[in-house]
C-alpha cells in the first residue's frame, strides 16, 4: 500500500481559530482525520505531521525517503520564504503536491511566490480543506500512473 506524508508548517495547529474568515473554521485534527478516511478509500496509507519549526519539516522531509510514496505539504508561510523546504523536496524525488486552504494568488503580492511550487508535481489553492483531498486523488493519480501504487 503506498504511503502518504501530509506534512503541515506554521500555524495551521490554530485551524479553526485562527482568522476563520480567511481559513476557515475546520481545524487541524478535522483536516488530518478527513485525509484518513479519504486516503483509506484510496487505498493509500498516510501519516500526519504538523511542525511550526522549519527544520523540523525538513526532517520530515527528509525521513520521508524510503518511507513515503507521495508528501503533501502545506508550508504555510515558510511556502514564501523557505529554498531550504524546496531543496528537501528536490533532494529526496518523492512526488509531492503543494496545499494551501486560501487562494494565495488572491492575497497579498508576497504569497504569490512560492518556493515549494518549484519541487511539486502541482499546487491545490483556494478550496479550503477540501484541497487535502484533491491532493491525495492527484497523488493516488500520479502513483497509480507512475507504477508505484
Amino acid at each position: 500500500m503506498a504511503s502518504i506524508l501530509v506534512l503541515n508548517g506554521p500555524n495551521l495547529n490554530l485551524l479553526g481559530t485562527r482568522q476563520p474568515e480567511v481559513y476557515g473554521s475546520v481545524t487541524l485534527a478535522m483536516v488530518e482525520d478527513a485525509c484518513a478516511d479519504h486516503a483509506k478509500k484510496l487505498g493509500l496509507d498516510v501519516t500526519c505531521l504538523q511542525s511550526n519549526h522549519e527544520g523540523a519539516l525538513i526532517d520530515a522531509i527528509h525521513d520521508a525517503k524510503g518511507r513515503h510514496d507521495g508528501i503533501i505539504l502545506n508550508a504555510g508561510a515558510y511556502t514564501h520564504t523557505s529554498i531550504a523546504l524546496m531543496d528537501a523536496l528536490i533532494s529526496v524525488e518523492i512526488p509531492s503536491v503543494e496545499v494551501h486552504l486560501s487562494n494565495i494568488h488572491a492575497r497579498e503580492p508576497f504569497r504569490h511566490t512560492s518556493y515549494i511550487s518549484k519541487a511539486a508535481l502541482g499546487q491545490i489553492c483556494g478550496f479550503g480543506a477540501q484541497g487535502y483531498l484533491l491532493a491525495l486523488d492527484a497523488l493516488a493519480t500520479h502513483l497509480r500512473e507512475a507504477g508505484a501504487a
